[in-house]
């Protein structure tokens, strides 16, 4: 079984999710499917085959967060040493072509988001990018073609996910 490493925020983001899941969403389309089902006839009972289908996706969605939470790895980047890019570190990077700035933290895959600058520790930057320092040029090889980045500042930064 994979290991899937993940930061204490990440976490409690998606059990708070599997909870909200189990004890609120999934209970309540329950009783929608009773109470459409005692509509009457099921073929063309249009309530009826929407709550069924929801509650499948509950139930799906329910297990994939399941899967990823036996899954996890709580590692807490406040005690890794962020002299160096590591996971959970934010760094800040210029595109040295177009001096373009970018700001990431590096975090498990779940978690990424690259709109809020949450890159997964899987990606092919943060992969180039892991035990690099401040000063260090880069040539990253990216799916849209090959960058050059220096970067700026590595630090440590409670994530906001």
């Amino acid at each position: 079984m994979d290991k899937e490493p993940m930061t204490n925020v990440g976490y409690e983001k998606i059990t708070g999710e599997l909870d909200f899941l189990k004890s609120k969403e999934r209970p309540e389309t329950v009783i929608e499917l009773d109470e459409a089902r005692q509509l009457g006839d099921l073929k063309e009972n249009a309530e009826y085959h929407a709550a069924k289908e929801k509650l499948a996706l509950i139930d799906s969605h329910v297990a994939e967060l399941g899967a990823i939470i036996s899954k996890a790895v709580i590692i807490d980047p406040a005690t890794l040493p962020h002299n160096k890019i590591s996971f959970g570190s934010t760094m800040e990077l210029v595109d040295v072509e177009t001096d373009e700035e970018f700001k990431y933290a590096i975090v498990g895959g779940v978690e990424a988001n690259v709109d809020k600058g949450l890159i997964s520790f899987n990606s092919p930057l943060a992969k180039q990018l892991l035990g690099k320092e401040e000063g260090d040029e880069i040539r990253a090889s990216l799916p849209g073609g090959i960058k050059t980045f220096e970067v700026l500042s590595v630090k440590f930064e409670e994530l906001k996910i």
